[in-house]
């Protein structure tokens, strides 16, 4: 693969710069990210004119211009939402066959087990819309937007445990240290607004379930700046945006004005990849502190919309208010929103805690797609609803009447996507009739994030970053587009 150039180039000398305007210095001296931060600010026409990511020139012609990434964490079981089995449920009780589990690798937390009852899922499937898509009744407004939906059934990946899982979805890897999969996209093709970040993350607040660190939607190896921005709820949803006590508008210019003077300094003696990015960030923050309390002020919203997404809509922090957020900030141009929900880890109790998750979920997630069409946004704006990994057909632990738990299954799982270049109607892949297997047409974790840069415009394979020696990629050195999904 070619390199990707550099965006600064290096200082050829040390002339004097007096006279000189800051602008002209930073632009006079290489340091492309300052100077482009600089001339968003003072002039965002021209700054436009040459784009914000690495590549100037997109692959191909995009069909989605962003990406909501529903994040689903801890493992949906598939067999009691997405992926009917009724053999399952036919089974019931009996033990997994040896010849379906063929020998594969099970978490310790069931594998020592003797005995393996398969267990039938306790909630009814129906099929709806005219594509005909079973649902689980846990789905009720999912179903309703069923047509609209692309369900992939045939996901797999090799991580068996939540850590590794998380970050090969996110990142591309299951070892910690990579880009996430927002921060390539800022990279790649930044911003399409000035004043927001391209890469927003949002947390369901008040949730228990496994651990989230922020590696999961840091930068890696690429340049801090790319790395995702949290939104909170509550009167500060970016930390340390606002200003303290006794410091206004003004106060703060200047102050930044004087910190490009101390950086100034710095450069004299060479162009520095971290300074240009503090000055990019120092810029976009102080952009931010007028544009973020507008875009989650949600007091202009209708009741309509509300009523759409449910009554946790109004509770800032709740998977609902997220949702409507994230519809929001798609409006703005923000690139990539990664919205996550705990909870979904499952190893006893199933029947009562998926209930709980599918009442904090389905309505919101199901609004959002039609509030997206509606707005006539949902044409380039690619939804993805999954988590890392699914869950196993048989019982972790002992089958106890219809209480019951299901362990990680990597081999098989669930995800839909929506809108941005998808074609919807359509259950793609095929597992076997346990729901242990693919049958056909499998999609592993790197042919999802190919054909997601893919809809975005992007050659998986072009979009590279050199370190330490290697030119590397979200998709590693795998992957393939899943040419059947695409309208």
């Amino acid at each position: 693969m070619q390199e990707i150039p550099k965006t600064a180039t290096q200082c050829t000398g040390h002339e004097p710069t007096f006279g000189m305007s800051r602008r002209q210095w930073l632009n006079r001296f290489g340091i492309g990210l300052g100077g482009m931060a600089l001339a968003h600010l003072l002039a965002p026409e021209a700054a436009s004119a040459t784009g914000s990511g690495v590549l100037k020139k997109l692959h191909h012609a995009p069909k989605a211009k962003r990406v909501i990434f529903l994040f689903q964490a801890g493992g949906p079981s598939q067999i009691d939402l997405l992926d009917h089995k009724p053999l399952l449920n036919e089974k019931h009780g009996t033990q997994l066959p040896d010849e379906v589990r063929q020998g594969q690798r099970l978490t310790g937390m069931s594998g020592s087990q003797s005995s393996k009852p398969l267990v039938g899922s306790p909630f009814k499937f129906k099929q709806h819309g005219q594509s005909g898509a079973w649902l689980s009744d846990l789905l009720p407004h999912t179903a309703k937007v069923a047509d609209d939906l692309c369900f992939i059934k045939t996901m797999h990946t090799e991580a068996i445990n939540h850590g590794p899982a998380v970050t090969h979805v996110q990142t591309g890897s299951q070892f910690p240290g990579r880009p996430s999969m927002g921060a390539w996209l800022d990279y790649g093709i930044g911003s399409e607004n000035d004043n927001l970040p391209s890469f927003v993350v949002m947390v369901t607040k008040n949730k228990g379930g496994q651990p989230l660190v922020s590696r999961l939607w840091g930068s890696g190896f690429l340049p801090s700046k790319h790395q995702g921005v949290r939104f909170r709820s509550g009167k500060d949803p970016v930390l340390y945006l606002s200003n303290p006590g006794g410091i206004d508008t003004h106060s703060r210019r200047r102050m930044l004005d004087a910190l490009g003077e101390l950086h100034k300094l710095q450069l004299a003696s060479g162009a520095d990849a971290d300074v240009e990015t503090r000055i990019a960030q120092y810029e976009l923050a102080f952009r931010m502190q007028k544009s973020i309390p507008e875009v989650t002020d949600m007091s202009g919203e209708p009741e309509s919309i509300f009523k759409l997404y449910g009554k946790d809509s109004r509770n800032p922090g709740s998977f609902a208010a997220n949702c409507l957020l994230a519809r929001r900030l798609a409006e703005k141009g923000v690139r990539f929103i990664q919205l996550y929900h705990q909870g979904w880890d499952q190893h006893g109790n199933l029947p009562g805690g998926i209930k709980r998750q599918c009442r904090e979920t389905d309505q919101a997630s199901a609004a959002l797609i039609t509030d997206l069409r509606q707005r006539g946004l949902l044409e380039d704006t690619l939804v993805i609803w999954g988590g890392e990994f699914g869950r196993t057909n048989y019982c972790q632990g002992k089958l106890s009447g219809n209480n019951f738990g299901r362990d990680h299954h990597p081999r098989c799982f669930s995800i839909w996507l929506a809108g941005g270049g998808i074609k919807p109607g359509l259950s793609y892949g095929e597992t076997d009739p346990f729901g242990y297997n693919i049958a056909r047409d499998p999609v592993h974790l790197h042919d999802f994030q190919a054909t997601i840069l893919h809809l975005l415009g992007i050659d998986h394979e072009r979009l590279t970053y050199k370190y330490q020696g290697r030119h590397f990629r979200l998709t590693d050195v795998h992957g393939k587009v899943v040419k059947g999904v695409l309208a």
